[in-house]
């Protein structure tokens, strides 16, 4: 029982034999007897066990009525419609158009019709609405978070600009903005689409990277009347046909200086066009051609006095989007766990069509076990993302504790950092399970592979957020690993009288032990280790919360056996790459040198220290 078809009507497996005529088996007119079955894809929330039992286990009754009920009707939507319209929007990108018919130049970017009906679309459903009305208290985040995972990866990448809309809304309301920006937040919560705005954030310039202290050159020119113009280029920003932006700057002062690094950039509010509809001292230098995420204009811009409005106070602009930040590495682990989600939801249901070596591959042992481990991923990435979105929810309505901050703060890396890596990998096996069909654009398959890939790159590399990672566990001097242990402990303790559960929680709690083991030799190995066991340590944090999250899940009373069975298999696996590469010798003294000759081996632009030729730079 399947909803309307993914990719075009479904068909049966045609094998009859047709008629020989001149003991040919078929003639020219008829090209061979077999067709293959197509995947299709039924209502994205009843066809979710998992979504819907953690809605129903954490949602007060009430709540959980009327989100059901929603969520339902919505599935269908997700499946029909907005797949229908997310497919339009790969098939027809953004264009440019510089220059009208007479030669004026206009910098108008162009997108489809679907992509205008996807905003629409978000707005009737409040996609961002939802969680700023707060109708369900610290619950409406995790109600929100349920549709955004359903949409993800049918809406063409219409989360992106969701993403940073929500970010954006989130600054205006922490900051108590008034004046233009204070107007602002009314239309990005808006449920009409006539008033609905979404927002764009402009923060990465021509050195690129997250390195923003060192890399932001644009600046701000205070006004008479208190506003600012900003003139600058701005190397890449994502949904450039948004209503509005955040943008970084420094400000100049009357002697033609700005203050360098971090404590010199503010950050700032400004709409992409005035009341007539010509572009705020904007040029458009050129869309951005990228591997995936076809759908979504990105584009080069030149800001040449813009006008703008202070957000921030003055040099506190990084610090100010600490916020946005949390909540765009959020949408990046909803994208994550989302496109892993309809990648196996599309290959289990193939494997109920695909008939060879005599029976369905979903009879076939190997293929089913694989299918069962990619769905082990999907299950952990969820229980993950939305326990962080959860905390979110309760710091939004100033229900959460101590522990609760410390651990919202640790995790938005650290799931941010695992989904993504998670989702190429799940995307990527998934194709397999097509054979040659997954590597066939007019499937519409390999899309989900193109736009997974930017995942581990967007809102912070997977190293950067390694090392942001380990400077939120110094910074806090052992009070944010303390929270994640008591944590850890707290869930699996629900767990206690459950006996298929037992080898579950003691493989977990061995990590645990040895997570701190390492962690106190580290500290004794000096700066440089701890550098070099940043992604461990991140990847570390994951499996060990993860499996912590799938344990209690289980332990629920209304806990399916498969349930139990994901977080055994969860388990079976190396919770703590850190002890294991720790042993190996991965972090020793002269690691580092080992590292670089084995790198550089043979390169003709690598010279060692002392020698003529300086060492080629390096990103993290």
């Amino acid at each position: 029982a399947h909803g309307v078809p993914a990719w075009g009507p479904k068909r049966k497996n045609h094998q009859k034999s047709l008629p020989e005529q001149d003991g040919i088996p078929f003639r020219r007119a008829v090209i061979g007897t077999f067709f293959q079955g197509q995947p299709s894809l039924g209502n994205q929330y009843l066809e979710d066990a998992l979504l819907r039992g953690y809605l129903k286990r954490h949602l007060p009754p009430q709540v959980f009525a009327e989100a059901n009920q929603d969520l339902q009707r919505f599935g269908a939507r997700v499946s029909g419609e907005i797949l229908s319209l997310g497919q339009d929007c790969e098939a027809m990108p953004p264009r440019l158009q510089q220059f009208d018919a007479w030669g004026k130049r206009v910098d108008l970017i162009l997108t489809c019709p679907a992509w205008k009906k996807l905003k629409g679309i978000s707005a009737e459903e409040g996609l961002i609405a939802i969680a700023y009305e707060r109708k369900h208290s610290n619950w409406s985040r995790v109600y929100q978070a349920a549709k955004l995972f359903m949409f993800s990866s049918s809406s063409g990448m219409f989360t992106c600009p969701l993403a940073m809309t929500d970010g954006a809304t989130k600054v205006l309301e922490v900051m108590k903005s008034s004046g233009p920006p204070g107007e602002a937040f009314s239309h990005l919560i808006s449920r009409d689409p006539k008033l609905f705005w979404t927002s764009g954030q402009w923060m990465t310039e021509r050195k690129g990277g997250s390195d923003v202290a060192h890399g932001t050159e644009t600046v701000a020119c205070k006004q008479d009347d208190g506003t600012y113009k900003l003139y600058g280029f701005k190397w890449f920003t994502s949904a450039t046909d948004a209503d509005m932006t955040m943008a970084l700057a420094r400000i100049m002062d009357a002697q033609g200086s700005v203050t360098k690094g971090t404590q010199g950039l503010s950050l700032f509010f400004l709409k992409l066009r005035d009341e007539q509809g010509q572009l705020n001292g904007l040029e458009v230098q050129r869309l951005k051609e990228k591997l995936g995420t076809h759908q979504l204009p990105t584009a080069e811009l030149l800001l040449d006095g813009a006008q703008a409005h202070l957000v921030s106070q003055e040099g506190r602009g990084v610090a100010t989007i600490a916020n946005m930040l949390n909540v765009t590495r959020i949408y990046n682990s909803i994208g994550a766990v989302g496109s892993m989600r309809r990648m196996v939801f599309m290959a289990r249901d193939y494997a109920t069509q695909r008939f060879v070596f005599g029976k369905f591959i979903k009879d076939h042992p190997l293929h089913t076990q694989t299918l069962a481990r990619m769905e082990v991923q999907v299950r952990g990435g969820f229980l993950l993302v939305m326990e962080l979105v959860k905390l979110l929810g309760l710091e939004e309505t100033n229900m959460a504790t101590t522990q609760d901050s410390h651990l919202l703060r640790l995790l938005a890396s650290v799931a941010k950092l695992y989904t993504g890596k998670q989702a190429v990998a799940i995307v990527s096996e998934g194709l397999e399970c097509f054979g040659g069909q997954g590597y066939m654009e007019d499937t519409n398959l390999p899309v989900l592979l193109r736009d997974s890939q930017v995942l581990t790159i967007w809102e912070g590399t997977t190293n950067v957020l390694a090392l942001d990672t380990l400077q939120v566990l110094a910074k806090s001097q052992g009070q944010v690993l303390q929270a994640f242990s008591a944590s850890v402990q707290d869930k699996v303790a629900s767990a206690s009288d459950c006996s298929e559960l037992a080898s579950s929680v003691q493989c977990l709690q061995e990590a645990l032990g040895r997570l701190a083991l390492q962690l106190k030799n580290l500290l004794g190995q000096g700066s440089t280790s701890m550098e070099m066991a940043a992604r461990d340590l991140a990847y570390t944090l994951a499996r060990i919360y993860i499996g912590a999250l799938l344990i209690e899940h289980a332990a629920w009373a209304e806990a399916s056996p498969s349930d139990i069975y994901a977080s055994q298999r969860w388990c079976e696996q190396d919770l703590c790459p850190l002890d294991t590469a720790q042993q190996a010798g991965c972090y020793e003294a002269d690691a580092v040198s080992r590292d670089i000759d084995l790198v550089y081996e043979g390169s003709p632009t690598f010279k060692r220290k002392g020698s003529a030729q300086a060492s080629p730079q390096t990103e993290v």
